[in-house]
């Protein structure tokens, strides 16, 4: 018998199970496959594309770029993704995204709306949004969870932080995994509390807001563990580094990849999040992701 903690090699003919088939989420896109959620920040220090996408005209540019390079959603966000910025006042943060939600949705792209703004997300709903991602978890607004039940569209889950532009995921004592499960339980809690029906919620454990690669290796292993929540989960890639950033990016054994190598560690992640039963994996560059999850659907083993 293979030792603990083996795997236990096929035999020849012999075929190996799929993860069970997730929760069905009421009023996202469906494709048969794991889906591909493509990043879209509207701020002048976007980690996606060096901030290009500030300006309306270029992020709608960007937006369309997506759309083509294989993005089944597109999120668009208008706050910086780094830890400590600065707030965005309410009418930039609508300067900044409507005009691209508008756009997107006129040209037929599923759109997510990025805010912890209820009155945000509620103008760009009107836009044509049909998602609310909330990175607060819906604590920095007490207004935004009674309004995503109002509206009836999907709401994605995430572990919660007291504003918009809160710190990291850290590494704390004890079973990381475990206390990141327990905030989306009291968030799925909270949402459903509102009125939020449950089939409506998505969840993002938030593994691209880890404070070091190691915490974010080890929350990835976990995809199946989150799956047990009963709603379908969000896998986020690696964060992208800045172009031309000398760190290099850590690997899960402590190997060192070029920045330059950043579209080949991504690629291995949506593949390992789509064999694992990911609902999603949310990526800053979608053509490599929907490489990686078409190979992991073609592969599936029934």
């Amino acid at each position: 018998m293979p030792a603990a903690g083996t795997a236990q090699a096929l035999m020849p003919g012999e075929q190996a199970a799929d993860p069970a088939p997730g929760p069905r989420l009421d009023g996202g896109p469906e494709s048969g496959r794991c889906l591909v959620v493509g990043v879209l920040n509207v701020a002048p220090d976007s980690f996606s594309d060096d901030g290009k996408s500030f300006r309306p005209e270029r992020a709608i540019e960007r937006g369309i770029d997506l759309t083509h390079r294989g993005a089944d959603i597109i999120e668009v966000g208008g706050l910086s993704p780094r830890p400590g910025a600065a707030p965005v006042p309410l009418a930039e943060e609508q300067r900044r995204v409507l005009p691209a939600v508008a756009a997107l949705a006129d040209a037929g792209a599923f759109v997510s709306i990025s805010t912890s703004r209820s009155r945000v997300a509620a103008d760009a709903v009107r836009a044509g949004a049909r998602m609310v991602t909330d990175p607060s978890g819906g604590l920095a607004d007490p207004a935004m969870l009674r309004m995503a039940a109002e509206i009836e569209l999907p709401y994605v889950v995430r572990p919660g932080r007291d504003h918009g532009t809160g710190p990291r995921l850290r590494m704390a004592e004890g079973d990381v995994t475990a206390a990141v499960m327990t905030k989306l339980a009291n968030r799925i809690d909270a949402a459903t509390r509102a009125g939020i029906a449950f089939e409506r919620l998505l969840i993002d454990p938030c593994l691209d807001s880890a404070s070091t690669n190691q915490l974010y290796w080890q929350l990835l292993t976990q995809v199946r563990a989150f799956r047990q929540l009963g709603r379908p989960v969000l896998v986020g890639a690696p964060p992208k580094p800045l172009s031309g950033h000398p760190r290099p990016l850590a690997g899960p054994a402590g190997q060192e990849y070029a920045a330059g190598r950043w579209e080949g560690v991504a690629s291995a992640v949506a593949v390992f999040a789509a064999a694992a039963g990911a609902w999603g994996v949310r990526t800053h560059d979608p053509r490599p992701a929907l490489d990686a999850v078409q190979v992991a659907a073609g592969l599936r083993f029934r």
